[in-house]
């Protein structure tokens, strides 16, 4: 799997789990960081064609923060 998609699907289950953890269905995070249902549904199965500002708002509103470093350490999260 090339590095990006491997990032994605990466990115999408930490976001998945953040939210379960939250007690929170793809409905109601959609809401609170004013995103669609279909774009967190997308998001979290790895969907190459998703927006960034999209992706920033629900990482902030889940309290995660997004680093992205160049070279072979890839893409990070927290």
């Amino acid at each position: 799997m090339p590095k990006i998609k491997k990032a994605l699907k990466s990115l999408g289950l930490r976001i998945k789990t953040e939210r379960k953890s939250q007690k929170l269905s793809q409905s109601e995070l959609a809401n609170l960081a004013n995103v669609s249902l279909n774009f967190i549904s997308q998001l979290e199965s790895g969907k190459e064609t998703v927006q960034m500002n999209k992706v920033l708002q629900v990482l902030d509103t889940l309290g995660l923060q997004f680093f992205i470093e160049y070279g072979k350490h890839g893409i990070t999260y927290e």
